[in-house]
């Protein structure tokens, strides 16, 4: 049974002062760069599979792009799970600590994670480094710089950087005002 507010009809809410402002404001980069990352894959999916089956031949070189651009949506999608609070925790420990702990705990956990895609942004732009200086290796079907695939990591960990932030500060806001 949902809680009675006379104050708000929810039949007819509201209208938005501007529409458009309610729909730039829920547009995000994030979600537009994963989902049109999603579908890519699974376009380049649908026709190799049609390839395979009309004309008994496969696009080999669709592989490498689906790979790496899955490595991409996986870094966005981490940096989504971060702002949602879906990274590993120790929640039962959590919970059993005062307010105070609580706090401090989000910090370490906060800053701990930001390290960990420090250390990861910091290898792989060493990675890019010697790839396009030492090996200048190119990837095998389409004979791009493997180096163009690597740069998504450390730029999409801005995502990352952002979701961890988010979820930081909204936790630590609720602590605040629940005391």
């Amino acid at each position: 049974m949902q809680n009675f507010n006379p104050g708000r009809d929810r039949r007819n809410p509201p209208a938005p002062a501007s529409l458009t402002g309610v729909i730039m404001q829920r547009i995000r980069t994030d979600h537009c760069l994963a989902a049109l990352f999603l579908f890519i894959m699974a376009s380049i999916a649908f026709l190799n599979v049609l390839s395979r089956y009309l004309f008994h031949f496969s696009i080999a070189a669709t592989e490498e792009i689906t790979i790496n651009l899955f490595v991409w949506v996986t870094v966005i999608g981490s940096g989504l799970a971060f702002e949602r609070g879906g990274q590993l925790g120790m929640v039962t420990l959590y919970n059993i600590f005062p307010k105070r702990m609580k706090k401090a705990v989000t910090i370490v956990n906060s800053a701990m994670s930001a390290l960990l895609f420090v250390l990861v942004d910091y290898y792989m732009i060493h990675a890019i480094y010697n790839e396009i200086t030492l090996f200048k290796a190119t990837s095998p079907a389409l004979a791009v710089p493997v180096w163009i695939y690597y740069v998504g990591v450390p730029v999409f960990s801005i995502f990352v950087f952002t979701g961890i932030y988010r979820h930081s500060m909204g936790k630590i806001k609720l602590l605040e005002v629940g005391s």
